[in-house]
């Protein structure tokens, strides 16, 4: 696997390295972002100890802990000495002043601490006595995202107030999912990324030279494969109750976005729900989004809620349902079930996609400040984008034929009752297909007016 993107996350652990004095930085995020990969990338060529935590017992693991030490600094003395805490081998390390920076990883930190509830304060007292005056940089990192808050980032935690940077590392979005292949086939590269989202570990199970279906058949719904039950290991970690949490991202998947409904369907009252979505809005698996022009978001009654991650959408969409069939190996039906509703599944995260494509679009003549999208009872505008004084209105079509101008004509008709009159206005077509030669030749003659095709992407 490629080491792709992260240059912000590089750079900042660079700074941090670069400082004078000590440094601890916290990295956290989601199951297979990549953090141990950014981690041994930064420490290239440097003065390091890197420790895998586990959930073997304490008095092991500071064994193993030890000997790396023991290893990473060619000193042979240390693997004959009886250490009993953690505090006493932290200030053997520092006994001495070394040459350059030192940089301490403990990954999965938060295994340690599930073997210890004591680690987080016992930590606190190794930062305040023994690295917070050397010249160190110390790191922890876990993908346990609720008990990394909890032991390093929560007020009531000991180790709050210590780091002196954080890192959430945060799946990629599809510019930058696009650069582990060797493909210029935007469309082809669009249904893997709709399929299995930007964490870099399902990259490694997409075959390029094979469509997004023989992918799907041999990677996700064949049951010994290791995307079959990556959410079910996911969830289990980070919650109590995850039959709930099945239940209600199923519901979502499959096309209900209204709490109120949502609840209706789970079997459950509408404020026993809301701690249920708090939770996963936390671990970023699920979204609430409002229309873009409400002025008090969080007050706002018109959210709706989808699921934030591809991949736990396709999962839950048309892998947690159909498990009877999977494990009875009607491979073939799950697969025509897919292959049916395919376009209109890919085509929501076209509309995401278009939305990030004009974010990092330089040739609009101005400066986004928000984008989402905008809707009311009966109507829905898949982009809108809020400038200084413009707002622009953008309709995505993922079809299989080139669009034309009654696109654009309607997009012009919805955007009436939006309001915003006062702003400079702007529209925008996205299309899987290009476009029609009446639509080229009127945005030709109108400035205010974008074609965007996704192979332009």
């Amino acid at each position: 696997m490629r080491f792709i993107n992260r240059e912000s996350e590089l750079q900042t652990l660079e700074k941090e390295y670069r400082k004078k004095g000590s440094s601890f930085v916290v990295i956290y995020g989601r199951r297979r972002t990549g953090k141990t990969t950014l981690i041994e990338k930064f420490i290239e060529n440097k003065k390091s100890i890197y420790f895998l935590a586990d959930l073997q017992s304490e008095k092991l693991q500071l064994d193993r802990f030890k000997n790396i030490v023991s290893d990473s600094l060619k000193d042979d003395l240390l693997k004959s000495l009886q250490i009993n805490d953690w505090e006493t081998l932290f200030k053997y390390i520092f006994q001495k002043e070394y040459e350059e920076k030192i940089i301490i990883v403990i990954d999965e930190f938060q295994y340690l601490a599930k073997v210890n509830k004591a680690i987080p304060s016992i930590f606190q007292s190794i930062w305040d006595t023994v690295l917070k005056n050397k010249d160190v940089m110390f790191i922890i990192s876990g993908s346990l995202i609720s008990l990394m808050y909890d032991i390093a980032l929560n007020y009531s935690s000991p180790l709050y107030g210590r780091r002196t940077s954080q890192i959430r590392l945060q799946p990629m979005n599809f510019f930058n999912f696009k650069k582990f292949f060797n493909l210029n086939d935007n469309d082809k590269l669009l249904q893997f990324y709709s399929v299995i989202g930007g964490i870099p570990k399902y990259i490694e199970f997409i075959d390029e030279n094979k469509d997004i279906f023989e992918n799907i058949k041999e990677s996700i719904l064949y049951k010994n494969s290791f995307l079959y039950e990556e959410p079910k290991f996911i969830l289990k970690d980070e919650v109590r109750d995850p039959v709930t949490y099945f239940s209600i991202l199923q519901v979502i998947s499959q096309g209900e976005h209204k709490i109120g409904k949502i609840a209706s369907k789970v079997g459950m009252e509408t404020k026993n729900l809301t701690s249920f979505i708090e939770k996963l809005i936390e671990l970023e698996i699920i979204k609430r989004e409002i229309p873009i022009t409400e002025e008090n978001p969080n007050k706002s009654k018109k959210g709706l809620y989808f699921i934030k991650d591809n991949f736990f959408n396709f999962w839950f969409r048309y892998v947690f349902p159909y498990q009877s069939y999977l494990e009875t190996e009607r491979y073939d039906f799950v697969i025509n079930k897919i292959k049916t509703e395919f376009r209109h599944y890919v085509s929501s995260i076209f509309e995401d996609v278009s939305k990030d494509f004009l974010i990092q679009n330089l040739d609009l003549p101005f400066s986004i400040k928000r984008i989402g999208k905008w809707w009311d009872k009966d109507t829905e505008i898949d982009v809108v984008a809020l400038g200084e004084k413009e707002i622009l209105f953008g309709e995505c079509k993922y079809w299989d034929s080139p669009v034309g101008l009654n696109v654009l004509e309607d997009l012009k008709v919805k955007s009436e009752q939006v309001g915003y009159k006062e702003k400079d206005e702007y529209f925008a077509i996205f299309s899987r297909r290009g476009f029609t030669q009446d639509l080229i030749n009127f945005s030709k003659k109108n400035k205010n007016i974008f074609l965007f095709s996704l192979e332009e992407f």
